[in-house]
């Protein structure tokens, strides 16, 4: 066959043809994907922008943009954040609670998660999904269950910062036990065993190895739990016993059914600001402690240099 004939053999397709054909190409790499995640991302952040934009507005307008300033932030000596004392113990009160929840929440659910890990046992599945059932409940439902608990059951604790504390702790524990369980079945029980078979008792295998690869767990479930309770509104809410008990989303849905001023805007900044420093820095211990674990979820030399 001449090269004439193989030309003129070559099926030839229209522009349409080829466009589609690259489209609907099974093995191709995906082309779509990267474009709705980066809208995603996009439609999520550009709103966030706009308010922390405003933040900085040198007028009282939250819509009309008239220059920079940080008047909202300290200037203003009545209406700023450092100086309204509103704000400041809103903004005092959301960080106790994340702080006291981080403080209870995580110790309890990391051991919590190693009991329910290792019970093997009638009553294992109900209390495994008895732990559960915070995560696929309604936080309205959650912080009405829980008012109704403290007004009608435990009659001696009062609406206050304690409820509320105590709130949190109940709604967060969940997500500290799925975190910690997830990394000691990536784990197993190998290491716990080549412990025992070098001569640790129990208490050793966990102090000196379980504790230590569960690390990184710790320490993202840390910075989840403190993110999620300086947010939290609904709880905060239904367990508040007023102004004492304002927190900084309980400030800001207050004001935002008057007339709310840029302030808002600032403290909510400062939230932002607070809450991704606190998710950077649990990300940043991840991968300090998970620098030495290969990409099969084994470890390195951890155990070579176990001594009694």
């Amino acid at each position: 066959m001449t090269t004439a004939t193989a030309a003129a053999a070559k099926p030839e397709f229209t522009l349409w043809q080829r466009l589609s054909g690259w489209v609907m190409n099974p093995w191709g790499r995906p082309r779509f994907l990267p474009l709705i995640t980066w809208l995603y991302m996009a439609w999520s952040i550009i709103p966030v922008l706009i308010a922390i934009q405003f933040s900085f507005n040198d007028s009282r307008s939250r819509t009309v943009w008239a220059g920079f300033s940080t008047r909202w932030y300290w200037g203003d000596p009545n209406d700023s954040v450092w100086h309204n004392t509103q704000l400041r113990d809103a903004l005092y009160q959301s960080l106790k609670l994340a702080a006291a929840d981080v403080v209870v929440a995580v110790p309890l659910g990391v051991l919590l998660a190693l009991g329910l890990a290792r019970w093997r046992g009638h009553g294992s599945g109900p209390s495994n999904f008895l732990m559960l059932f915070p995560l696929v409940t309604p936080e309205i439902v959650m912080g009405v269950s829980l008012f109704l608990v403290f007004t009608h059951i435990f009659t001696f604790i009062h609406p206050s910062t304690t409820a509320q504390i105590l709130g949190h702790i109940t709604f967060s524990v969940s997500f500290v036990v799925v975190i910690v369980r997830g990394r000691l079945f990536s784990i197993g029980r190998q290491y716990e065993e080549a412990a025992a078979d070098l001569g640790a008792t129990p208490a050793q295998a966990l102090r000196l190895v379980l504790f230590p690869l569960l690390v990184p767990a710790i320490v993202a479930s840390a910075a989840i739990t403190f993110a999620i309770s300086i947010d939290d509104f609904v709880i905060s809410q239904y367990l508040s016993c007023g102004a004492s008990c304002t927190t900084v989303p309980i400030f800001i849905y207050s004001s935002t059914r008057a007339a709310p001023l840029p302030n808002t805007n600032a403290i909510a900044s400062i939230m932002v600001v607070f809450t991704l420093v606190a998710v950077g820095l649990g990300y940043l211990f991840y991968r300090i402690f998970t620098r030495g674990e290969s990409r099969e979820g084994g470890m390195t030399g951890e155990m070579a240099g176990f001594e009694l």
